[in-house]
Order: C-alpha cells, then structure tokens, then sequence
C-alpha cells in the first residue's frame, strides 16, 4: 500500500472514531437529554477517540519510513556477499545508488552488473513486504487505539482536560522544534568555523583587508596560498545596505504616513494592494532590471558628468534593492500608525495641534516600536539579498566607500566559495560558514538594539 494511501485510509478511520466517540459519550450518558451529566460535551470525547486512533498510526508510519531504507539497504548488502559488505564506504554508497536508480526504474537491469539487478529485485521484493507490514501495523495500531478509548468513555472521563493537554503539548513540541532547529543552524555553522579558523587566524579573517580565497587544487600549482580577510566584504554589505535603507526607509515611511493619515479611503484601497505587490517580484527580475536598466542609465549620467562609474556598482544594487525593500517598511509602518488610538490623535487635536504637529509629536512616537521592527526587517533584508549583488554590484572584493565602483557582499561570496572544485575540508570552502557566523552575529546584533529602542518608547507611551 502506497503512503498516501494508507494517510487517507487513516484519516477516514479517524474520522469514523471521533463519530463513534461522540456517540458512544451520548450513549452512556443515557442519550442527548443526558448530556448535561456528561463532564465534557460530546464532541471533547469524540476528539480524544480520533486523536488515540489516529497519533500512534501517524507515529508508527513516520518511524517505520525513516528506518525502512536503512534496514532494507542492510539487507540487501547482506545479501550480496562479503565483497561488498568488505567496501569503502563511498564504494559501498555508489553500489547502492546503482541499485536505487534500477528500482526506480531510471536505469534498466541488462545495463547494469548482474548483481546490481540481483539486489534491486531483493529491494523491490523487500519493499513491498515493508509497505504491506507498514500498512497492517498502522492500521492496527489505529484500530486498537480507537477501540480502547471506546471503552474507557464514561461520565466521569475528564475528556476536555485530556484533549487540552494533548494539544498543549503538540503546541511544546512545535516550539521546541523551532528552537532545536535555530540551535542545530548556530551549531552547525559555529562547528564549521572552528574549522576554519584552525587554517586563517580569527584576528587575520575580521581585520584583513585582502580578500583572494582561491587555493591551489595541487601543490605544484600557483596560488596555493590565499588570502582571507573580510573586511572588503563587511564594507561592501554595509555600503549597498547604506544605500537600500536611504531609499526605503524614507519613501517608505513617507508613504505609510500619507497613505495611514492623508490618503482618501478609495486611493489607499488601490494604492497598498499595488504597492505591495514590489514584495511579490522576484529578486533575479530585479536583477536583470538593476544590470540592464539601471546601471548603464548610471553609467551613461557619470559620463556627462564627467566621472568614472563602473559597469557593476554599488549604487545601482543600492537603488534597486532600496526599491525592493520600499513595500516591507511601508507595510509594516502603515500597520502599526494605523493601530494607534485614535483617541491619541484626538487628544492632541483637543489640545490645538494641527495634523501634521499630531503626526510628529504623537502618532509616530506611538508607533515607533512597530517601525523600528520594520527597519530591523528591511535592513535584515537587505543584508541577506544575493542575486541583485551578483548582477549589479559583481564579484569584486573592493575595499572602498565609493559607492559608483565595483563591490560584492558576505552572502554573494558564500554562494561562490560554496560552487567550486574545493574539497569540504578546504579553508576556501570553510570560509563561507565563517562568513554565515559573522552575518548571524551581526543579524543578532540588531535585534538586541532594536529591543532596547522598542522597549524605551514602550514603555515611555503607553
């Protein structure tokens, strides 16, 4: 029985068990009218039936796929003699490749060694007894899981209680997997860099001011050595981010202000929706736009201005990133002016302001929190983008503040020291999690400003 099947062929059965317990609540309750000596309505105990019918299935069928292709893929090295039990682990990992892609049907079994077509079919038999054992298992476990909560159903049964601890702990679990997750990436990712660090100095890699990761593939080549410092690379993140944020932030406050507080019902009702929908466009067509539109047009303007601009810039990533970041400080800032009390607003009228002192001295002050969250996102945004560095900006690791030269930034240098003919273990290719640590610090390093920023006002204004 195929997987899907079986979800669906269990989620019929859950659905009859809840029916079945809500009924059967009824019945011992001495029919509708005695519900009332019920202590949970009937629905609670028909809950509980379905979640004991319907969990243990779902865990016998999500063990049983994470453990059915290792066991099986013993199995069949088992059964393919000493000769290959006896092989490296790589080797031992192309056969068995060799043999998924004859099951799957990819590669056919008179093209491959006899033995190959030999364990495929032990695969594919050894498979479908898994399947079938899966489904048989699932399905009792579902049934033995309903029926017994059947016959526990009684008056007395705190089935509410029961159904609300399950859900809370369903709810522990979602959040312990988001912090597991988090943990796992830092971890990761600081293992990596240790790593990295035992190659490049940390003080040579924070303060360097030469950036050349390439590294010999052979000894006996030129260039064996690289050099490692990221300073060019923390100054280009900051110049085209500098350079975004002073296009967002200011157009897209403005906007949120006009649109929250001057714009008529019907023009904001058409304008947000077409705002919002920069947020919907695809970085790489705001890379063909920034490459093919904006950076010749700023070419062709220095020229007549006499000054030298490069093909690939920092002010035209710059201006289009700050483009594409407009619509997240906009909405983010709309939301929380338009949250203010309006009995703020008229207190200050009350007072003798006029709209726009109203707008300065109390709504904006109100709404700080929530638009410095909207500044953390957009500038986190922009710290992050790739693809309109790549086209835009280049691959040139310039240590300089001009921002009409050629620059690149910490995440377009991970996308290339992760595509290349380095091993794992190389320092070039160490390098990007080095460089993934320092944007997670710097990352963390703004929302701990930002929550001092939003809990001095937070607590000044409310």
């Amino acid at each position: 029985m195929q997987t899907s099947t079986l979800i669906l062929a269990l989620l019929v059965l859950t659905g009859i068990a809840y029916q079945l317990g809500r009924a059967r609540s009824l019945r011992v309750a001495g029919g509708a009218r005695g519900a009332r000596k019920l202590h949970s309505l009937p629905s609670y105990y028909g809950l509980l039936t379905a979640i004991w019918c319907g969990l243990p299935a779902l865990v016998v069928v999500l063990g049983w796929q994470a453990l059915e292709d290792r066991i099986i893929a013993g199995q069949v090295i088992q059964s393919m003699g000493g000769s290959v039990q006896e092989l490296a682990p790589g080797e031992l990992s192309l056969v068995l490749n060799d043999v998924r892609n004859v099951v799957a049907g990819n590669v056919k079994p008179d093209a491959v060694m006899p033995e190959i077509a030999v364990a495929a079919l032990r695969w594919q038999r050894l498979d479908g007894l898994s399947r079938t054992s899966a489904a048989v298992l699932a399905l009792c476990v579902a049934l033995a899981g309903g029926w017994i909560t059947l016959l526990r159903i009684k008056p007395t049964m705190r089935a509410r209680n029961r159904v609300e601890q399950i859900v809370r702990v369903a709810l522990m679990g979602c959040s312990l997997i988001a912090i597991l997750t988090t943990i796992g990436i830092v971890l990761s990712v600081l293992y990596e860099s240790l790593q990295f660090f035992r190659f490049v100095p940390v003080t040579e890699f924070i303060f360097g001011t030469q950036w050349s990761p390439q590294l010999a593939i052979r000894a006996d080549q030129v260039g064996s050595s690289g050099a490692f410092g990221a300073v060019p690379l923390f100054a280009g993140t900051l110049l085209i981010s500098f350079i975004a944020m002073a296009v967002a932030v200011p157009v897209g406050l403005f906007s949120a202000i006009y649109l929250a507080e001057y714009a008529s019902r019907g023009f904001r009702a058409v304008t947000k929706p077409l705002l919002e929908v920069l947020a919907g466009i695809p970085t790489v067509v705001y890379g063909f736009f920034a490459a093919l539109t904006v950076a010749p047009l700023l070419r062709g303007v220095g020229e007549r201005l006499g000054l030298e601009v490069a093909s690939e810039s920092a002010l035209a990533a710059g201006l289009v990133m700050g483009i594409m970041i407009i619509p997240f400080v906009s909405s983010l800032a709309d939301d929380m002016i338009t949250a203010v009390p309006q009995a703020l607003r008229d207190g200050s009228y009350g007072l003798g302001a006029t709209r726009s002192e109203t707008i300065r001295k109390v709504v904006l002050p109100a709404a700080l929190p929530g638009i410095v969250g909207g500044v953390l996102l957009a500038v986190s945004r922009a710290i992050g983008e790739t693809m309109i560095v790549v086209m835009a900006a280049g691959l040139s690791a310039n240590l300089t503040a001009n921002p009409l030269e050629a620059v690149t930034t910490v995440t377009v240098q991970i996308v290339t020291l992760l595509v290349g003919d380095q091993e794992f273990d190389s320092p070039k290719t160490l390098a990007a999690f080095a460089l993934g640590l320092m944007l997670f610090l710097v990352t963390l390093l703004l929302n701990v400003i930002a929550l001092k920023v939003v809990r001095r006002y937070r607590e000044q204004y409310e």
